[in-house]
């Protein structure tokens, strides 16, 4: 901007040298015109001093000692010369004068313009350096990208791989727990079975007071549906010592059914309803309360993993209806004959179900 302000400046300068230049050029066009009318005035008087006309008219042919003598032509040639000499300096001068300010003028606007065009060299170096300074940025910041990305990739996999190690030993314990589960529940079904041969009966546990009533439902259930409905039954010590039964998946509705509208059980009411993935296999859980009876149960069924479906209760217990859909919306579990059977939390968009073992964001870095 300095350098623009001052090559202004100088052309403002030049400018006024110029017209300075042109009122002296006037001026000596006026001082030469002036000289010339001198020149012819100083002619004209010459002729009328010239006695050229006859010498015997006026005083003025009078010898000496009379009047005053006129000049003489050599005077008058002196003046003429004097004047002329006069004009010749006074253009002599001008055209020195003009020549000077053109001179200095052509030299200040040599001088401008080599201060511009240096002035555009440093501007243009000094774009080059930076553009070059960008490129050399952006290539580093494009290697940060790529070394970034690659670290959270092996983070990802290290991580894929740990999970994938965790799940293997989750399954590991899995299967031990269930078949230890199912020694144990085997052991206790043998030991009511010889029980039973040697005449006497099943002992409650006496660590729950709870233990009638899951005798009383696992009765009630077997003399009206038979033996086959039932897979386990055991008193839940998690859930407040809650009477559970657990049956298998085509007989779920059936026993829903048969424990709401029974009269002896009449569970009018569905507290919870909710999904669990054990990586094997899939469970729904379902909390039921009999308000004329003030009694709980448990109700429990296994599903496959691979094709979660059970039948929904939404037509026995309207209460099932969102629960129902969000273990659909979370665990991906169907409910065959559910009303509208939707995703409430994540929307139909969402890609995966975020309560599977096996589940992995659809974009892990968000």
């Amino acid at each position: 901007m300095d350098e623009e302000k001052d090559l202004a400046q100088r052309k403002k300068e030049a400018a006024e040298r110029a017209k300075q230049l042109a009122r002296e050029r006037l001026a000596a066009k006026q001082a030469a015109e002036q000289a010339k009318q001198a020149a012819e005035t100083g002619d004209a008087r010459s002729d009328d001093l010239n006695p050229s006309s006859d010498v015997s008219d006026g005083p003025a042919n009078e010898a000496p000692g009379g009047a005053a003598q006129p000049p003489s032509a050599e005077d008058i040639a002196s003046a003429k010369k004097r004047v002329a000499e006069e004009v010749r300096a006074k253009a002599a001068e001008l055209r020195r004068q003009r020549e000077a300010a053109e001179s200095g003028a052509e030299d200040d606007l040599e001088l401008a313009k080599k201060k511009a065009a240096a002035a555009a060299k440093a501007r243009a170096a000094a774009l080059a350096k930076q553009k070059a300074a960008e490129a050399a940025g952006s290539d580093d910041e494009l290697a940060k990208q790529k070394a970034k990305a690659a670290a959270a990739a092996k983070a990802r996999a290290a991580a894929l791989a740990k999970q994938q190690g965790d799940a293997a030993d989750d399954e590991a314990k899995q299967k031990a727990i269930a078949a230890a589960k199912a020694k144990a529940a085997a052991a206790a079904r043998a030991k009511a079975a010889a029980a039973g041969e040697d005449g006497g009966a099943a002992k409650p546990s006496a660590s729950s007071p709870n233990d009638p009533l899951l005798q009383k439902y696992v009765r009630i259930i077997e003399e009206h549906l038979g033996p086959d409905v039932l897979e386990d039954a055991y008193i839940n010590r998690l859930a407040k010592d809650v009477p559970t039964l657990v049956v298998p998946k085509e007989a779920y509705y059936k026993v829903a059914e048969f424990l709401k509208y029974n009269e002896q059980l009449r569970f009018d009411y569905l507290s919870e309803l909710h999904g669990t993935d054990f990586q094997t296999h899939m469970e729904v859980y379902v909390h039921l309360y009999s308000y004329p009876n003030r009694q709980p149960v448990a109700l429990k069924v296994k599903i496959e993993r691979d094709n979660p479906e059970v039948d929904s209760l939404v037509p026995l217990w309207p209460g099932a209806n969102w629960p129902e859909c969000e273990a659909y919306d979370l665990l991906g579990i169907r409910f065959r004959g559910h009303p509208n059977l939707i995703r409430i939390f994540l929307g139909e968009h969402w890609v995966g179900h975020p309560l599977r073992k096996d589940y992995e964001p659809y974009d892990a870095e968000v």
